[in-house]
């Protein structure tokens, strides 16, 4: 046995459980006749919780992901990069 941490990644399951939750924070606010994209931009650049709605909980799935890894994913989704 070792002392040692071992690392070890699921950036796979990781990126569907994040793909996962801005679809539902995306369908929220939709649904209260907001401009999903303009409002989830504004949150990633902010981290200001007020530019998500409290609807279906939206709020509160947005402010489980760690902004860093969500732009990661994003911009990695965007350029078809494959990890």
């Amino acid at each position: 046995m070792t002392d040692k941490t071992i690392q070890f990644k699921l950036q796979g399951d990781r990126d569907s459980n994040m793909k996962a939750m801005l679809a539902e924070v995306y369908n929220a606010l939709a649904e209260k006749g907001y401009n999903p994209i303009s409002q989830i931009v504004g949150y990633i650049l902010s981290e200001d919780p007020a530019y998500i709605t409290t609807h279906n909980n939206a709020r509160n799935i947005i402010m489980k992901m760690d902004r860093y890894e969500l732009l990661q994913s994003l911009i990695k989704d965007y350029l078809g990069i494959k990890e």
